[in-house]
């Protein structure tokens, strides 16, 4: 993929995000960075989650167009900046300074994974440039200072709901779990994992430790068997799980054994390969929420295949910046870090999404199962799920629920500045009635 830096995103499709963000149709007089809003966004476009930028830089593309088609923001365009970390923490520190410092970015969107957002972070909050991470989840990402949010769901969170979905969904209670113990990610949701299962009265019967590098997993995978689990967790990327499908496969085992996290989204190869499995994740296309479903058609119509979450993610992050730029009180980081953290209630595709106190999104989470080359949902979880669906059953984990309640119907305290998102959902935005899960 051609991945062109200096590129302003503009379009002519449109799936209501005009009306969700309350923006003018207005005209956009002069050119430049004066009438300009010059984000940049940190993503891997290469390299070895080339594949999660790619969806990412996609779903902020098709936010951006529909911004700018509808008038921007107080009549000035959005511009993306997109920078190349090659899905290498050790690039990120660079990138981000030259977004900051030579191309004088108001707010930054990036990254993907938990590893670069954490560094990423913490030169956003040196320099005090508002930062969204569309699909990090570590919990460390936003503690590196107050500049730093997510509108994606917690470890902690992923992990309970992981740990719940094996035990009292599925019914298993023998567990092997297999992840990098060098990663942040992987290593992050494998320990609250375990913790739940203990908490559940489940056993983990082998537990596969390994780096983010290894591709031959014939030893683990045998002694895994050996130890006959019912189901495996599995919370690492995609790449490295295609491998390892393929070689339990050949020693034997069925790929419906596996259950893992939204790392494992958007591949390909691996929706393809691993019919049965199920995992946490962001999003699936056949969420029946208007809002989703009017965006998992653009997207279908200008990409000819079904979005992945991280595209959904990027989606999302995209225009809760372009939400808060709206409802900023002063037209400078500041004004937009405070207006972000003022969020409540913004009808994403991903769910309804509020930013608590530490910075991190009260959403919903959503269990998929591999069918046919995509993703189908299971079930939902957590802060909003029902609204999710409709009211149609979904069953928020009591633990989630008593730990993040679903936010009020209150408007953003940065109203004043413009219309609040949540204000505009009932217009235009209102959840489906009629859907229940599959």
């Amino acid at each position: 993929m051609l991945v062109r830096r200096r590129h302003f995103l503009a379009g002519s499709v449109g799936v209501g995000a005009a009306s969700v963000l309350g923006l003018e149709l207005a005209g956009c007089g002069q050119s430049g960075p004066s009438n300009e809003w010059m984000v940049g966004a940190f993503l891997s476009l290469t390299g070895g989650d080339a594949q999660f930028g790619i969806d990412t830089q996609q779903g902020i593309q098709i936010a951006v167009e529909q911004i700018n088609e509808a008038g921007g923001i107080k009549n000035k365009k959005m511009k993306v900046l997109f920078e190349d970390d090659k899905s290498l923490p050790n690039e990120v520190t660079n990138k981000v300074q030259q977004l900051i410092d030579r191309d004088k970015v108001v707010a930054l969107l990036g990254e993907v994974a938990s590893s670069r957002s954490k560094p990423g972070g913490i030169v956003a909050s040196q320099k005090k440039i508002p930062m969204i991470t569309p699909s990090s989840t570590n919990a460390d990402v936003t503690k590196v200072g107050e500049w730093v949010f997510r509108v994606c769901f917690v470890d902690e969170f992923q992990g309970r709901v992981g740990a719940e979905f094996c035990v009292k969904t599925l019914g298993k209670k023998k567990i092997g779990l297999m992840f990098a113990e060098n990663d942040l990610y992987s290593s992050g949701l494998a320990n609250e994992f375990k913790k739940v299962i203990a908490e559940l009265g489940g056993e983990i019967v082998k537990e596969a430790k390994f780096t983010d590098s290894e591709t031959n997993f014939s030893t683990f995978i045998n002694e895994m068997k050996a130890a006959s689990p019912e189901v495996i967790y599995a919370p690492v990327y995609y790449k490295q799980m295609v491998q390892m499908n393929r070689q339990a496969i050949n020693a034997g085992l069925t790929s419906d054994i596996f259950v893992g996290g939204d790392g494992w989204s958007g591949d390909e190869v691996l929706l393809k390969e691993m019919t049965g499995a199920h995992f946490t994740d962001h999003h699936a296309p056949d969420i029946p929420w208007d809002v989703s479903k009017k965006f998992v058609a653009v997207y279908e119509g200008k990409h000819k295949k079904k979005p992945s979450s991280l595209a959904a993610m990027g989606y999302d992050a995209a225009l809760v910046l372009a939400d808060a730029i709206k409802r900023a009180k002063e037209d400078t980081p500041k004004g937009i870090r405070d207006a972000i953290a003022e969020t409540k209630n913004f009808p994403g595709v991903s769910g309804m999404i509020t930013i608590d106190a530490d910075r991190n999104a009260q959403k919903p989470i959503v269990v998929v199962q591999i069918k046919d080359g995509s993703t189908a949902y299971k079930a939902v979880h957590g802060p909003g799920s029902e609204a999710l669906l409709g009211g149609a059953g979904a069953q928020p984990t009591a633990t989630a629920s008593a730990a993040a309640p679903p936010a009020t119907a209150s408007a953003s305290a940065a109203s004043s500045a413009a219309p609040s998102a949540s204000a505009a959902v009932s217009a235009s935005a209102a959840p489906a009635t009629s859907a229940a899960p599959k």
